[in-house]
């Protein structure tokens, strides 16, 4: 009897070790870096309305590859909003030469970790 309470008792201490245990081991997801290309061989950057089509193909470039969250997770929706600002921030100095220069048939690439 006094046998059967020790062996209880130590498998009892040995599941709570393994519960509290498993947190600590769980590992963080790798982060995936997605990258888009933006074509502007058909845009004339030297023009208002090209460098609006860029703007314009930038920011579905940075959705694309900071991709999306559900409504209901409100952490996951900033993080992708942080993504996208940061992302576009990084295309800027590219795109600001390009449209300087008047620059044709430039690719920029659009990337993102996540």
């Amino acid at each position: 009897m006094k046998q059967a309470i020790l062996i209880a008792l130590a498998s009892a201490l040995i599941t709570g070790a393994a519960i509290k245990a498993a947190p600590a081991l769980a590992q963080e997801p790798a982060l995936e870096t997605n990258i888009t290309l933006v074509r502007t061989a058909d845009l004339d950057l030297g023009s208002a309305v090209g460098q609006r089509q860029l703007d314009h193909r930038l920011a579905n470039a940075a959705r694309e590859v900071c991709g999306e969250a559900s409504d209901v997770d409100i952490k996951g929706k900033n993080e992708v909003r942080r993504c996208r600002d940061e992302t576009l921030a990084n295309v800027r100095s590219q795109r600001e030469a390009m449209a300087s220069a008047g620059e044709r048939g430039a690719v920029i690439a659009v990337s993102a970790a996540r």
